[in-house]
Parts: C-alpha cells; sequence; structure tokens
C-alpha cells in the first residue's frame, strides 16, 4: 500500500526532511502496522538527521516516538491485536509517517480506563516519560533528601525531571532561559531556577549547596559539562544524556578524581528498554503517574507532519517549551514527487 512520510535522501540541516509518498510492505511475521494518530518530535530525530548519530543506509524516515492504533499483524504476534491503541519510543527509526510496520514486542498498549491517555499525550510522553523514569530511578536512585540539577528545566524531560524529583523529595535547582521558563520550572517543583543566560550557574548552585548537589542531569552538552562536574558534591554522579549545544571534548578520566571521585555516565533510553518486561515496566509508572495528576505532560507546540522542517527549525533554535508534537492528519499537504 501507499502512504506518506518525511525521507531524508541526504544528511544536513532542516530541509533535507521530504515530504514523500512511499510505498509500505505487509506486516512481516512478529511485526504490526500501527497507524499513527501523533509522533513525538525529539532532539534525538536532529541527530540523526545530521549524522551525529548513525541512522543506517539513505534514504530513511525519521523518528523514533509515535502514538496510533493496530491496523495489521504479522504472524506469530501476541503482544497486541487489530484495534488496540498502542504507543512506542524505540528503533527502528520511521516514525515521521502516517503509517509503519515495526515489531510489535516494541509496542505498549494504552491504557483506556478510567483515566485514558490520549493520542497526543501518548506521543508527547512515551520518549521523555521513560527518560525521566530511568534517570531518577535506576540511573540514580533519587531519594527524599537528595539535591538535584536539572539542565533544561523547562524541556521536555527537564519539565518531567522537575516534578517527579519534587515528587520523590528532592531538591531541585534548573537552568532555564528565561523568566518565563523560570515560572514554568517553578510550577513544574523546581524550587530554585537558575537563569543561566544572566547569573554564572556554577556559583548559584553553590550558593543553594554549599556541599554540591547528588546528580546533575546535562542534556545540553559542551556549552555545561565542566560547570555540571564544578556542581557535584563529593562522589556526586554527573549524568549525560544528551548533548543539544554539541559534543564535549574528551575528558582525562583523571578529572573526575581531581574533582571529588565523581561518577560520569553516558546512559541510553534503548538500552534501559531493551527488555519487553522493563519496557512495558517503565511505561506503566510513567502511565500510573500521569493518571495519579504526579506527572503533566506539557505540550507546547503542534505542528502538521509534512511541516518537519519548520519543526525542527524551531528545536534547534531552542523555541520551543515542553514537548513538541507532528501530527499526520491525513488531508492534502503537496507530495514531492
Amino acid at each position: 500500500m501507499r502512504t506518506r512520510a518525511i525521507v531524508v535522501h541526504a544528511l544536513g540541516g532542516p530541509e533535507v526532511l521530504r515530504w514523500e509518498e512511499v510505498e509500505l510492505e505487509d506486516p512481516a511475521p512478529g511485526e504490526a502496522r500501527v497507524r499513527h494518530a501523533a509522533v513525538g518530535l525529539n532532539f534525538i530525530d536532529v541527530y540523526f538527521r545530521t549524522g551525529l548519530y548513525p541512522a543506517g543506509e539513505l534514504p530513511f524516515v525519521p523518528g523514533i516516538e509515535a502514538a496510533g492504533v493496530v491496523e495489521a499483524l504479522g504472524a506469530g504476534v501476541e503482544e497486541v491485536a487489530v484495534g488496540d491503541r498502542v504507543a512506542y519510543a524505540t528503533r527502528p527509526l520511521g516514525a515521521y509517517s502516517e503509517r509503519r510496520n515495526l515489531p510489535a514486542r516494541r509496542l505498549v498498549r494504552l491504557p483506556d480506563a478510567p483515566h485514558a491517555i490520549g493520542d497526543e499525550l501518548a506521543a508527547a510522553v512515551m520518549v521523555k516519560g521513560m527518560t525521566a523514569q530511568y534517570l531518577l530511578r535506576r540511573t540514580f536512585q533519587v531519594e527524599d533528601g537528595h539535591t538535584i540539577l536539572v539542565h533544561a528545566a523547562a524541556g521536555g524531560v527537564g519539565s518531567l525531571l522537575c516534578q517527579w524529583g519534587s515528587y520523590l523529595g528532592a531538591t531541585v535547582i534548573g537552568t532555564v532561559g528565561s523568566e518565563e521558563k523560570a515560572e514554568q520550572a517553578r510550577a513544574d517543583g523546581c524550587a530554585h531556577p537558575i537563569l543561566y543566560r544572566d547569573e554564572d550557574f556554577v556559583a548559584r548552585v553553590r550558593e543553594i549547596a554549599p556541599g554540591g548537589v547528588h546528580v546533575v542531569y546535562d542534556s545540553v552538552g559542551v556549552d555545561t559539562f565542566e560547570g555540571s562536574l564544578d556542581c557535584l558534591a563529593p562522589m556526586g554522579m554527573m549524568v549525560s544524556f544528551g548533548q543539544s549545544s554539541g559534543p564535549r571534548p574528551a575528558l582525562e578520566l583523571s578529572e573526575l578524581a581531581r574533582r571529588g571521585s565523581l561518577f560520569l555516565t553516558r546512559p541510553s533510553l534503548m538500552d534501559y528498554v531493551a527488555r519487553r518486561e522493563d519496557l512495558v515496566a517503565t511505561a506503566a509508572e510513567v502511565f500510573e503517574l500521569l493518571e495519579s495528576g504526579v506527572l503533566r505532560c506539557r505540550i507546547g507546540q503542534r505542528w502538521p507532519l509534512a511541516e518537519a522542517a519548520e519543526a525542527h527549525r524551531a528545536l534547534e533554535a531552542r523555541r520551543t517549551s515542553g514537548a513538541s508534537l507532528l501530527l499526520p492528519q491525513e488531508r492534502s499537504y503537496p507530495v514531492r514527487r
């Protein structure tokens, strides 16, 4: 069958994202075909588009996160059924499409009752919510009494880290780029938002927590990396889980000892949910906290899927807040032939 998707034929800027018709085969054994209702926009999509992360052979369809309905199944599928509402956050790439096939074992059924999680919320929260879960509960187990530093505290993952960290009893310090984002971070449980453009975030963190923080969650990269290390208490943990400002040059390991026997890790969601049982349990905890009101996923922007290039421009320019969505909306958009 024919469907439409964003296709990348050459690595580069947002202009390489092309809206095209593509052929979609029947699902192979173990696969399900999902008709997308909403697609999540994530900074990792930029990394694949530019080639910072290898996407494999060209051309390819980017995207790792979406929600929709199962339309068809390949042989041997037991995890889902036709008609199920599902969501996912996984490779292989291909979410920037109206429909796609992917391994059924990577799909998670969405709860319908008593408090249904809609397609847009699911597409907005799978990557970000499960990332917050593994960062706070598994990479470093945040507990009552801890002090944590969250960079980009008003962003999609950052806002959830603030909410969830505060719920766990931690004192949350966060860096933001504007007073508007500072107010948002406060509403999300960040006790001490720092406007990094107006003040030295390291000095301010040391005023708030003279002994240093227990853990830093850094998705920014080169612009904050050195300062993040300087904010840590002895034997604290630096969690580098993104690099929106670019990759950091190599670090001499002796620096970790010199700064107080620090821990450094570069985790990936894909490893933490590689086993299906971990995937299902991680998603279930996120859904439970959403349904109970502990977590709120703020959807700040929506674009038609056909306008993915404009969405990428906004994302890279840091003109977004909260989560961003691409909506397939099966209606007439010009298609490149």
